[in-house]
């Protein structure tokens, strides 16, 4: 079987890979557990050189890492750039924490405690199409880091940059098997290293519904399992906000990668008395948006990634559409900027749309603003703009979300911990918090009894 990979803004086909299946998964996860005892043995200053050569390795290559994932993915080459810089940022960081995963000294009677950490073996890793080479790293910097082994699957649409990261990867001089890709269906690959008996971790990121089916399949090896899955979150904005600051900072929120972000600000959550001015303004910056050519270095939004997903993103636009913008015409999986007047009791509030869709919805007051934000299954990502200190703090404690942004709408930074509440998952990513999904806890006691 053959896999096509095709560029979702001219629907041309740019790869034919062979698809792997059970076979060639098995014989990754195979290669990674032969490789696992020399990996974890690594002296810590060697893997994290090894760590500091992949990084270089990608800033190196950045410009064909960055075009590969425009092409593939479809995002526009500035946001791609981005991507890549942040990826060896990821391998930095990472080469820094090898040696600073610290064990502890615990207070016993009759003798010493001392805990350990240590490396859990072989890593699944399934990434999603939206992010390839980010999230990738987001994950396979800890997992090297605390000594494992990786096999990563890819979504079948955007394969290609992780798999040139592999080459690098070999190219750093990390050793082989440690690092394997296997670019397959994630109803083939994906399920075989969820069951494989000789895989000890899955992290995953992708959809709630698909997560459900990762804890279910890990529950038979009671693998360890970290889940990022969806989110619909709140862009709530107070009437004593900075309202241009607030409404030219909400379209790159909901709008960026063409909304196909689970951290997109796709409910934007506005004071009453300041909807209308701010509405206005938010229509004003979202028609300045430049949507087009993803190789154009002007272009702010590409497509959607596929003909499915962009029907799938149509059919949640109706109601009280307060804006609809322009799309390039032709081939390519367009979708316009589309900002729709809702209640949170819509579908298009409670379902994830991963469009360049947002429901903008009234408050009345700071409760009615964190009980709507907070009325979701969900909990990844959320802001708060206000001038107001104390309610800043009092509504980023009072939002059952696990990451915040006061006058800002960012979600992620490489030494920050990311992850979600509520059906968004468990466990965290970046920073020195995701050490602890790739690593076990050994407590070691020793009698000084004679």
């Amino acid at each position: 079987m053959s896999l096509t990979v095709v560029n979702p803004a001219t629907e041309e086909p740019i790869a034919e890979l062979d698809e792997a299946g059970v076979e060639e998964t098995d014989a990754a996860v195979a290669a990674a557990r032969r490789a696992f005892s020399a990996w974890a043995s690594v002296a810590p200053a060697d893997r994290a050189r090894l760590l500091r050569g992949l990084a270089a390795l990608v800033e190196e290559h950045a410009d064909e890492l960055a075009l590969l994932e425009t092409r593939n993915v479809g995002k526009p080459i500035a946001d791609a750039r981005g991507e890549v810089g942040m990826v060896a940022e990821v391998f930095h960081f990472y080469a820094g924490a090898v040696d600073k995963h610290y064990g502890e000294t615990i207070p016993v009677s009759g003798g010493v405690d001392v805990t350990f950490r240590e490396p859990l073996g072989v890593v699944g890793l399934i990434v999603p199409w939206n992010f390839p080479i980010a999230i990738s790293s987001w994950k396979l910097g800890p997992a090297l880091a605390c000594g494992n082994t990786v096999v990563l699957k890819p979504a079948e649409l955007t394969p290609l940059s992780v798999l040139r990261l592999a080459e690098l990867a070999l190219e750093a001089g990390i050793p082989e098997g440690v690092f394997s890709v296997v670019a397959g269906p994630g109803s083939v690959v994906g399920q075989r290293l969820v069951e494989h008996p000789d895989v000890a971790k899955i992290g995953f990121t992708g959809s709630t519904e698909v997560g459900r089916g990762v804890m279910q399949g890990a529950a038979q090896t009671i693998k360890r399992v970290t889940l990022e899955l969806g989110g619909k979150s709140a862009n709530v904005v107070f009437a004593d906000a900075d309202l241009e600051r607030a409404a030219a900072a909400a379209p790159s929120a909901v709008f960026g990668n063409a909304g196909q972000d689970c951290c997109a600000r796709s409910r934007i959550l506005v004071e009453r008395s300041a909807y209308d001015p701010f509405l206005e303004l938010l229509v004003a910056s979202t028609r300045a948006l430049r949507v087009g050519d993803p190789e154009d270095e002007q272009t702010e939004m590409g497509p959607l990634i596929s003909a499915e997903h962009r029907d799938r993103v149509a059919s949640y636009v109706d109601g009280n559409v307060a804006f609809r913008g322009e799309m390039p015409g032709g081939s390519g999986y367009w979708f316009p900027c589309t900002l729709v007047e809702a209640t949170n009791d819509e579908r298009i509030a409670r379902e994830e749309v991963f469009g360049p869709v947002a429901a903008v919805i009234p408050f009345d007051d700071e409760a009615d603003a964190v009980r709507i934000a907070n009325d979701t299954p969900y909990g990844l990502s959320g802001s708060v703009w206000t001038r107001n200190g104390a309610r800043a703090l009092r509504v980023a404690r009072g939002l059952e979300t696990g990451v915040v942004s006061i006058n800002s709408n960012t979600s992620v930074r490489v030494a920050t911990p990311f992850g979600g509440y509520k059906q968004s998952g468990f466990g965290r990513e970046l920073g020195m918090h995701a050490l602890e999904g790739y690593s076990e806890v050994k407590n070691v006691y020793v009698s000084t009894e004679g």
